[in-house]
C-alpha cells in the first residue's frame, strides 16, 4: 500500500464520519418538527456506507490478504440518505396543539434522542479512530523523509 493510499483511506472515513454527524445532528434537531415543507412530520435519516471503487465479495479479499497479501482497500463512501420507515412515529396526545388529528393526537418524528446521541458517539469515536490513523500515517511519512535526508 502506498503512502498516499492510506491518505486517501482515512480521509474517506474523515469525510464519511463527518456527514454521518451531520445528518445525526439533524435528526436532533428537527426531534419535534411536526410539519416539514411537505406538511409531514419530519422522518429520521439514516446513512449508509459503501465500499470506495464498487463492492468486493469477501472471499475475494480473504484469498488475496491469506496467499498474495496484496490486498488493499479503497476507503469509504457515504452510500446514501434514507428516511427511517421502520420505526414508528410518536402519537402525543395534545388537542391544543395546531397539528393534532380529530383525535386530539399529534404525530411527531421518529427521533430518540437517546439512539441519536449514541449513534453521535459511534461517530465520533470512528472519526478520532480515522484521525489517529491518519497522523500515524503521516508520522511514517516524516520519519522516511528524514532517514532519505540523512
Amino acid at each position: 500500500m502506498s503512502m498516499f493510499s492510506a491518505f486517501n483511506i482515512n480521509a474517506s472515513g474523515l469525510t464519511a464520519q463527518r456527514y454521518r454527524m451531520d445528518v445525526i445532528s439533524e435528526n436532533v434537531a428537527n426531534g419535534n418538527t411536526t410539519r416539514t415543507a411537505d406538511g409531514t412530520p419530519y422522518r429520521r435519516k439514516v446513512v449508509t456506507f459503501t465500499e470506495k471503487g464498487g463492492q468486493t465479495s469477501f472471499s475475494h479479499v480473504l484469498g488475496k490478504a491469506a496467499y498474495e497479501r496484496g490486498y488493499t482497500g479503497h476507503g469509504v463512501k457515504v452510500g446514501g440518505v434514507y428516511e427511517d420507515y421502520t420505526t414508528e412515529m410518536n402519537m402525543v396526545y395534545d388537542p391544543s396543539h395546531p397539528d393534532a388529528d380529530e383525535n386530539g393526537y399529534v404525530t411527531y418524528p421518529n427521533v430518540n434522542i437517546i439512539t441519536e446521541m449514541t449513534n453521535l458517539i459511534d461517530a465520533s469515536r470512528a472519526y478520532e479512530a480515522n484521525a489517529t490513523a491518519f497522523n500515524a500515517s503521516k508520522s511514517i511519512a516524516l520519519q522516511g523523509l528524514e532517514l532519505g535526508r540523512s
